[in-house]
């Protein structure tokens, strides 16, 4: 939990007394959460106008984790589409966060079941990254990445981007990856066919590109008009203070459009939507994604985990087990 906004040394472990279904809600044990740069926004949010959401002089939502994998221990009296024992996982986005504990209360429609043979550990990084890939691939605008198209993802090393190139590779794509130096082996290890190293190349001097997404904007978005092909589709997930505040700009239009290509914020993001699951766990049993853990941390240290992905340090995904 946390009471003030500041860095991950903020947060504190509290004892607190174990939720009780009511109505429909159910009781979760948890066995793994994962952590998110989202977590870390409601941690260190990214400017002023973003604590009108999260609470302006102080965190409205203590309670910090979005990704949770557990086990059912209690049902409401309402509640009719689990049991105890079953297996399950979320995204926590909606009500009301704290994966980052021993036990969730929420109602049963925030659940789905864990995907088979899926360990609890691997379902606790898909829940929040991975759907935010699958929908950054979707068809947009009469686009759609397909075989031959040359796809570009901007921070392919972190939370979200490997899940992008190992479904942007499912669909045929030709995959660039971009990251620091010392993760860019791994970033081919996914499958990507290219890796640039962001700290000696102008990535957006590349290309062009059919498709670009950017996980956490930190150039101009106008820098990226030159990197993409006639009819092409830039998408950031969401930017760093610069970019935040440059917003009010696209919010005139919501994208930017130039010579039939269209850049700006990924739009219609659903948080754990039952069809978007559908669709990750029929990748998974295809074996198309793949999670990828770097580092795990036991729940005593929250803190630590935070901070790891809070200096970009993680190879993929970052866990903590309970």
């Amino acid at each position: 939990m946390h009471d003030t906004y500041g860095e991950p040394e903020v947060v504190e472990i509290r004892e607190v007394p174990t939720p009780v279904p009511v109505d429909d809600q159910v009781l979760v044990k948890v066995h793994a959460a994962s952590v998110n740069r989202a977590d870390l926004d409601w941690l260190l949010p990214k400017s002023q106008l973003f604590r009108v959401f999260t609470g302006v002089r102080a965190p409205r939502r203590k309670q910090l984790g979005l990704d949770v994998a557990g086990v059912i221990e209690a049902v409401g009296p309402t509640a009719s589409r689990f049991k105890v024992g079953d297996a399950v996982f979320a995204d926590m986005f909606w009500f009301g966060h704290g994966s980052f504990a021993e036990y969730v209360c929420a109602p049963e429609r925030a659940f789905q079941l864990l995907p088979e043979g899926l360990s609890f550990e691997d379902a606790a990084t898909l829940p929040h990254a991975a759907l935010l890939a699958v929908q950054g691939m979707r068809p947009r605008h009469g686009r759609a990445v397909g075989p031959g198209s040359r796809v570009m993802i901007v921070g392919a090393s972190g939370n979200v981007g490997p899940f992008a190139v190992q479904i942007a590779k499912h669909l045929g794509a030709e995959v660039t990856g971009v990251c620091r130096t010392e993760k860019m082996d791994f970033v081919r290890s996914l499958g990507a066919d290219h890796a640039i190293d962001y700290t000696t190349t102008d990535y957006t001097n590349t290309g062009p590109y059919d498709w670009i997404i950017d996980v956490d904007a930190h150039r101009s978005i106008l820098g990226f008009v030159k990197a993409l092909r006639p009819n092409g589709v830039y998408m950031a997930m969401g930017g760093n203070r610069p970019w935040i505040l440059s917003l009010p700009v696209l919010a005139l239009t919501g994208w930017l459009i130039a010579r039939g290509k269209r850049l700006g914020l990924m739009g219609g993001w659903r948080a754990f939507a039952p069809s978007d699951v559908a669709d990750l766990k029929r990748f998974i049993a295809a074996g198309v994604i793949k999670p990828q853990i770097d580092q795990r941390f036991p729940l005593g240290q929250v803190r630590e985990a935070l901070r790891a992905v809070h200096e970009g340090r993680a190879k993929g995904k970052v866990v903590i087990t309970v």
